[in-house]
């Protein structure tokens, strides 16, 4: 099996020894994605809800490098610094997904990179 690293200057770099996304066996595999500014490399401004919509920019912009969308999302996990943030996560995601519905695990971390609210990472099967 080879694994072949993705990247795009559309999504924020790795600010550590990892990758925007590796392909394996027919599988897009991102990193987490946080809401940073892909020009910026800054936290957006905002609320949890403007950092969910950062962030689904940022996975979208992951899921493009292999010609792929929110529909061939497989499953995702989402990392929330507060639970009760859920519900406005959980609009924002759920917009931006439209019709599709990947499996999805949510759970409360006491803390994420850069001190954002939000993270989600994917699994992806590419079209």
């Amino acid at each position: 099996m080879s694994l072949k690293i993705v990247h795009t200057d559309s999504a924020p770099a790795a600010i550590g020894p990892y990758s925007q996304g590796v392909v394996a066996n027919g599988f897009l595999f991102t990193a987490g994605q946080i809401a940073l500014d892909a020009a910026t490399g800054q936290v957006v401004p905002g609320d949890v809800a403007a950092q969910t919509e950062r962030v689904m920019t940022n996975l979208a912009a992951v899921l493009s490098t292999v010609g792929a969308s929110f529909k061939d999302i497989v499953k995702t996990t989402i990392f929330l610094q507060d639970m009760s943030d859920f519900p406005r996560v959980n609009e924002v995601y759920g917009k931006a997904l439209g019709e599709a519905r990947p499996a999805r695990s949510t759970v409360a971390v006491s803390g994420l990179p850069r001190g954002v609210l939000v993270e989600i990472e994917a699994v992806v099967a590419i079209p």
